[in-house]
């Protein structure tokens, strides 16, 4: 009798408490792998604003109102730093615009995901078109 009662007991708890393994409520427009890479990008903008500064900073034909879009960046490669939850290095490659989104350059950022730029490589500059100038 006393097993019934403590199985009983043991069932209705495990019935009645909330899951464990709750969904997470993705309220964007996008897919949920979409939004979280969004808003892993987006909170690194810091350190991709200060690359971007740093690259163009010298370039005598940038544009003034360079600017960057997380829809328009890419992650390459997260790559895990010690245990698990500890820290991540994640590789970007992101495409500075001006005006209507005339791309002006490409560029490779590492950023640690604590939001330190690591290391960070120009890899293309595109032509300024004439209406800009």
């Amino acid at each position: 009798m006393k097993r019934i009662v403590v199985l009983t007991f043991f069932i209705s708890v495990c019935i009645g408490a909330p899951s464990v393994f709750a969904k997470p409520i993705n309220e964007a427009d996008t897919d949920f792998t979409k939004t979280l890479e969004y808003a892993l990008i987006i909170s690194l903008r810091e350190p991709i604003d200060e690359a971007i500064t740093t690259i163009y900073k010298d370039d005598k034909k940038a544009p003034e109102d360079l600017e960057w879009s997380a829809d328009e960046a890419e992650i390459l490669k997260i790559k895990q730093i010690g245990d698990v939850g500890e820290a991540y290095e994640i590789t970007l490659k992101v495409f500075p615009y001006y005006g209507d989104k005339q791309i002006y350059g490409e560029d490779l950022l590492v950023v640690q995901a604590g939001g330190e730029l690591v290391e960070f490589h120009h890899l293309d500059t595109y032509h300024v078109k004439d209406e800009h100038k």
